[in-house]
C-alpha cells in the first residue's frame, strides 16, 4: 500500500470540500482568526494549536501546512522581524494557502509567509524544482534515473528547501502520523537538522495507548485518517529523545479520546522539546534551582536536581532548562562574571556554592502556578 498516495487523495478532497472526519475540536485564539479568510478556516484539519508557542521575531517552520491556517496565525505573532515557512506535498492545499497570500500580506503589512512544496521527512528536497527538472529530463531508463538521483543529491546539498539550522521553531498540527513508519526516524532527524541551536519544537499529533494492529496499517483510510500511523504514547516521546532533543515535555493532553477503535484510545497531545546548543559541555559557573513540587527530578542525560538546591550545570544544560518548555520549573543563576570555559567533569547533583554566583543574574520565571499574591 502506498501511504503517500492515500494521504494525498484524502487531503486533496479535503481542500475541495470540508471533511469533518479529519478534524479534532481545537480552540484557537479568536482574535487571530478574525484576520483569516473563511475558506481557510473551514478547510483546516488538525488536532491542536501549536501556534501558541510562537514568539515575536521567530522564524517558524510549519510541517504539513495544508491550507495555511496555522501559518497565517503564526505570521501575526512573529511580527515584522519574523517569518513563517509552510511545507506541504499536496498541490490542492498549497493552492488554497497561496490563493490568499497577497490578501494576508496586505492585512499584515508585509509578506511574512512562504509556502514550499516538499516532503516533511526530506526537508532538503525542493519538490517543485524537481518537477521542473523532470519536465525537461523525463526518466525513461537507468541512465536518466541516475541523472535524477545526481540532481537530487546536488540540490539537497547546495540549494536545500529548508537550510540547516535556519529556523527557531518547528510546529506541526496532526501531520507526523501521516508519514510511513519506515520514514519516521528520518522525519525527526530532519526536524533536528533545520533547527538552530537552542531552537524549539511544538508538535500537536494523535497518539494511542496501545500499539496499532498490523491490520489497521493495511487500510488506506486509516492512514489518511491519522489512525494507522499514530505513535504509541511513549514512542512519541522516545522519537524526540533518539533524535537528540532535550527538555522534552508533554505539554497538552486531551482528557477525552478523539476516537476509540477496537478498544484502542486515540487522543490529541502536544509535545515540546529543545535542540541543545551544541554537543560540547563546558562549565562557566552556571547553576539552576529546581522549584518542586517533587523531591528531585532527573533528565535524559542523568543530571539530578533536588528541590531547592543550587545545582551546578554546564552552559548547554543551563540553556535547555531556562529557555525551553520547562523553564517555569527552574530558576536560573548566571554568575556576575562568566568563568573561562572548562571541560565539564562534575558528577551529577554537584552543588554550586553561593559564593560562586553571588551578585549574578537570577532568571526566575513566575512558574506554572502564576504566582501566589
Amino acid at each position: 500500500m502506498n501511504v503517500e498516495h492515500s494521504v494525498l487523495e484524502r487531503y486533496s478532497q479535503g481542500a475541495r470540500e470540508r471533511e469533518e472526519s479529519l478534524c479534532c475540536p481545537v480552540d484557537y485564539d479568536r482574535e487571530l482568526l478574525q484576520q483569516l479568510p473563511p475558506e481557510i478556516i473551514e478547510k483546516d484539519y488538525g488536532c491542536g494549536d501549536p501556534s501558541r508557542y510562537v514568539r515575536e521575531g521567530d522564524h517558524v517552520l510549519d510541517l504539513g501546512s495544508g491550507g495555511g491556517k496555522v501559518c497565517y496565525i503564526a505570521a501575526q505573532l512573529v511580527g515584522a522581524e519574523g517569518h513563517v515557512i509552510g511545507v506541504d506535498m499536496n498541490d490542492d492545499m498549497l493552492a488554497l494557502a497561496r490563493k490568499y497570500q497577497a490578501e494576508m500580506a496586505a492585512a499584515l503589512g508585509g509578506n511574512r509567509v512562504t509556502f514550499r512544496k516538499g516532503f516533511i521527512q526530506d526537508l532538503a528536497l525542493d519538490v517543485e524544482a524537481m518537477e521542473r527538472f523532470l519536465r525537461e529530463h523525463p526518466v525513461a531508463d537507468v541512465t536518466s534515473w541516475h541523472a535524477l538521483r545526481a540532481w537530487q543529491d546536488e540540490q539537497r546539498q547546495y540549494r536545500p528547501l529548508v537550510a540547516d539550522e535556519s529556523v527557531d521553531l518547528v510546529i506541526s498540527n496532526c501531520v507526523l502520523n501521516l508519514v510511513g513508519d519506515a520514514d519516521k526516524f528520518r522525519l525527526f532527524s530532519e526536524i533536528f537538522r533545520v533547527l538552530k541551536p537552542g531552537g524549539r519544537v511544538a508538535i500537536s499529533d494523535i497518539v494511542c495507548d496501545e500499539p496499532v494492529p498490523s491490520e489497521f496499517k493495511a487500510q488506506p483510510e486509516l492512514w489518511s485518517g491519522c489512525i494507522a500511523g499514530a505513535f504509541q504514547e511513549h514512542a512519541f516521546v522516545d522519537a524526540f529523545v533518539r533524535a537528540g532533543f532535550g527538555a522534552i515535555r508533554i505539554d497538552q493532553w486531551a482528557v477525552d479520546p478523539w476516537q476509540v477503535i477496537d478498544g484502542i484510545e486515540f487522543r490529541a497531545v502536544t509535545v515540546c522539546a529543545v535542540k541543545g546548543r551544541g554537543s560540547e559541555c563546558v562549565d562557566r559557573g552556571h547553576a539552576v534551582l529546581y522549584r518542586g513540587p517533587y523531591a528531585e527530578v532527573r533528565d535524559e542525560e542523568g543530571h539530578v536536581f533536588p528541590r531547592g538546591e543550587r545545582i551546578a550545570v554546564c552552559e548547554r544544560t543551563f540553556g535547555l532548562l531556562t529557555e525551553g518548555p520547562n523553564r517555569g520549573d527552574f530558576i536560573g543563576i548566571v554568575p556576575r562574571t562568566l568563568a573561562e570555559p572548562q571541560a565539564w567533569c562534575a558528577p551529577a547533583g554537584t552543588r554550586r556554592a553561593p559564593a560562586e554566583t553571588k551578585g549574578g543574574r537570577q532568571m526566575a520565571d513566575r512558574g506554572r502556578s502564576g504566582g501566589c499574591c
